[in-house]
């Protein structure tokens, strides 16, 4: 074809181009709650003539590119007042929309993004979300709502038993999840070594866990992403709401500064279970106190400011001899600006710090240790048109980790102050997320993720004889430190060890009848950090290290494919999906291994590799005086470290055993069958009651096998690691919340909370241990339980 015919065609295409363009036009704005201004996260807004829509982003905002005519819309959130009406597209329109609550019924419960009809056609799969109210209904310990307790009532979600920290998503470990506050990274999700979570439910707006097909703009972790977003305040009046329950109470105050501009939110929380020990002669301490906060500005129309915050303190201590401390601070500054109708930013500088403090007066010394990181993130959103949306971003990660320092606490203490050398490391990443819908039945979310770590320069590293770390013992077949040959010390300004990984994402839905679709999705994940812990769930002792020279970062790739269907116009749902993960260098350590207070932690961990696979089923119930949902998930997870290859050990070449012989073996938190069952259902406007079930294969352990004499000494030896489990673990929770007839005079509201935690007392093991009966010498079981039945009352108020 001649250069001018190749010039004429393109320059018609970009003319045709133009005029199509003419012919279409922006529908922008923002969505909020009539009452208190709140932005809505979700809401949908439909255009049924075209059956196409868009939902509202984290900040409320939301914009669709039409051609250009008449259409009728559907403004849609569950709880609210629906809005419908008809509109002439024949320009740009920037509409605000203020949803009124339903007043005369109660609100939907809202288990998962696939309630709405519309997100049937969403390519994005893996994905729960649970609504304020729904975590407010479910009965828990001590009767505090709490938002990571709830979440174990979904498919997938498990963790180590009760009184246990952390949360395990698909067979993953608890630090390979990703858990957002505002933005800001927490470390530690749990109060009292996981009696409660760090989450004020008073103060939280929207929480959504990310299982799979998790979009680019997240990263860092290889199991889950736990987003939750603080309430902004009230910019119309102030409200004031709380609770007294057995063992903790809150309080919440929001308002305006300047009406329907300018609003803020302060929050608290305490226990005084302790206050109450003295009358019993028992002089230990567990209390635990934290703070939201939160300040919202609207500058303009293009642009908004947020600065929010949490602060959290945990204190447990023996007789004032032994006191531990620990805790998260987040701090957040954002800035909302609208460059036009169709793109959308936002900056965030995010500060997070985790602190461990332990103090113990009988031996004379104190320790301090923890992590900070500090986050610059810049994400933009860009509404193309109705069919392609694109979100891209950039971020930037300053770690500092301390291991500890050990200092003296009084002045006959024979403790020498020392600090065990500080890390230090930088996380980069840049990102592109694409959504499109291709047809009207098939739509893609696809994108990359571009991350680069860097093991920066510190006082004090050791190097080894052939950089190795770990010493394999062939006469013995044991794992032993290797010893340092040398020392070196590099600046900040130097690296130690590179790591860049690309990160590729995409998730597909195939819808069949606005009804029904089918999804799939593939996910690959970097996780630069490794939580330090032999435990089962983890513990405010736990220390995070980075990747370096001896420990490589974890690599996920997963992939699920599920089937998703509405049924009676949405009444009920039911969604399946089964995935596999294949998780690369996950860490493992060697028989003996000493974690804590190790300067030189290369020299007791190795590389190895996990894998889990699994089916989830989830059936709901959304509408109706009965709500509720049965979930099971039916899965595996394993671990394992081969021997390394061929090393030489006195000239001799001998083949490495690896960690249980380099055989796969149970992780600890594999859960063979996962079975929840929630129930709310309403009586009447006074009375509601809810229970849930859950019944779990018991979590994998080690039992003695045998046993031998030796000087006098009867020795137990164990088999293969985590062959056996405890006993199935299962029990029943009910509750029943009165609330007394509204009065318009009265300005309180109020309602009673009365809840049984462990209904039919199931005294669950959380551990068995063997020992010698003194009586007849027989080696005999012993079972730990921690909870049997609790009854707990909460009063809960609001004005």
């Amino acid at each position: 074809m001649p250069k001018r015919h190749i010039l004429v065609f393109f320059a018609l295409f970009i003319i045709c181009g133009s005029l199509q363009a003419q012919k279409k036009f922006t529908f922008s704005g923002t969505i909020s709650e009539a009452s208190s201004n709140e932005t809505l996260i979700g809401v949908t807004i439909i255009f049924p003539d075209l059956k196409t829509g868009v939902t509202t982003n984290e900040y409320g905002f939301y914009s669709i590119t039409l051609p250009e005519g008449e259409y009728n819309i559907i403004v849609s959130y569950l709880g609210f007042q629906e809005i419908s009406e008809s509109i002439i597209l024949n320009a740009s329109i920037k509409r605000d929309f203020s949803l009124t609550e339903k007043m005369e019924q109660l609100e939907e419960v809202v288990i998962t993004d696939n309630a709405e009809r519309l997100d049937i056609r969403k390519p994005q799969m893996s994905v729960n979300t649970l609504a304020v109210k729904t975590i407010k209904q479910i009965p828990v310990v001590l009767g505090e709502a709490d938002v990571i307790k709830s979440l174990l009532l979904l498919p997938g979600v498990s963790n180590a038993g009760e009184a246990s920290s952390g949360f395990n998503v698909r067979g993953g470990a608890a630090d390979q999840n990703l858990i957002l506050l505002d933005e800001a990274t927490v470390f530690n999700s749990s109060h009292l070594f996981g009696l409660f979570s760090v989450f004020n439910p008073d103060a939280i707006k929207d929480v959504k866990l990310f299982k799979g097909g998790i979009p680019a703009r997240y990263g860092g972790r290889v199991s889950s992403v736990l987003e939750i977003f603080q309430k902004e305040g009230n910019s119309k009046e102030v409200k004031v709401n709380g609770g007294i329950g057995a063992v903790a109470s809150r309080l919440l105050v929001e308002g305006p500064i300047v009406k329907d501009k300018t609003s803020f939110l302060v929050g608290g929380r305490a226990s005084y279970a302790h206050l109450f020990l003295p009358l019993f002669d028992i002089n230990n301490k567990a209390y635990f106190y934290d703070l939201n906060t939160k300040f919202n500005h609207k500058i303009n129309d293009r642009n908004n400011i947020f600065l929010s915050g949490y602060f959290g303190r945990d204190l447990f201590s023996i007789n004032d001899s032994f006191v531990n401390t620990y805790g998260n601070a987040v701090g957040n500054f954002r800035w909302n600006h609208l460059f036009s109708d169709k793109l959308f930013s936002n900056l965030s500088v995010i500060y997070s710090d985790y602190f461990y403090g332990l103090e113990l007066d009988f031996v004379g010394f104190e320790w301090d240790s923890g992590i900070q990181n500090f986050n610059l993130k810049y994400d933009l959103k860009h509404y193309l048109n109705d069919k392609f949306q694109v979100n891209y971003g950039v971020n930037n990660i300053y770690y500092v980790f301390n291991p500890g320092k050990i200092k003296p606490n009084r002045e006959d203490s024979g403790i020498v102050e020392d600090q065990l050398t500080k890390k230090y490391a930088n996380e980069a990443a840049a990102y592109i997320d694409i959504e499109h819908k291709v047809t009207d039945r098939l739509s893609l979310n696809y994108g990359l993720r571009v991350s680069h770590f860097n093991r920066l320069g510190q006082d004090e590293f050791f190097v080894y004889q052939n950089d190795n770390a770990v010493i394999f013992d062939p006469s013995l077949l044991i794992y032993r430190e290797g010893t340092p040959i040398d020392t070196i010390s590099a600046d900040r300004s130097s690296s130690l060890e590179k790591f860049t990984n690309l990160e590729p994402r995409i998730s597909l839905s195939y819808n069949f009848n606005g009804k029904s679709s089918v999804k799939a999705s593939y996910t690959r994940l970097a996780q630069y950090l490794h939580l330090l812990s032999n435990t089962n769930s983890p513990t405010p002792l736990d220390v995070w290290t980075p990747s370096g020279p001896f420990v490589e970062p974890q690599l996920l790739d997963q992939y699920a494919v599920g089937y998703f269907q509405n049924i009676k116009d949405g009444e009920y749902s039911f969604e399946t999906e089964v995935f596999y993960k294949d998780i690369q260098n996950r860490i493992d350590y060697i028989d003996g291994a000493d974690l804590i207070a190790n300067n030189a932690i290369e020299q007791v961990i190795l590389n190895g590799e996990a894998r889990a696979y699994g089916l989830e089923l989830l059936l709901r119930k959304n509408e109706g005086r009965f709500k509720g949902w049965l979930a099971y998930t039916l899965s595996k997870s394993e671990q394992r470290t081969p021997g390394r290859t061929s090393s030489p050990n006195n000239g001799i070449s001998s083949l490495e055993t690896g960690i249980n012989n380099g055989e796969w073996y149970n992780t600890p938190y594999d859960k063979t069958h996962d079975i929840s069952l929630f129930g709310s259902y309403d009586l009447n406007e006074k009375w509601n009651f809810n229970a849930n079930f859950i019944f779990q294969t018991g979590q994998p352990t080690n039992y003695p096998i045998g046993q031998f004499e030796f000087q006098g000494l009867t020795i137990p030896f164990y088999g293969p690691r985590n062959e056996e489990r405890l006993p199935a673990y299962h029990r029943l929770d009910i509750s029943a919340t009165l609330t007394p007839r509204k009065n318009s005079r009265k300005k309180v509201q109020s309602e009673w909370v009365f809840s049984i935690y462990n209904a039919y007392n199931r005294m669950n093991a959380a551990s068995i241990n063997f020992s010698e009966n003194e009586d007849n010498g027989r080696n005999e079981a012993t079972r730990t339980s921690i909870f049997g039945i609790i009854p707990a009352v909460t009063y809960n108020f609001k004005f």
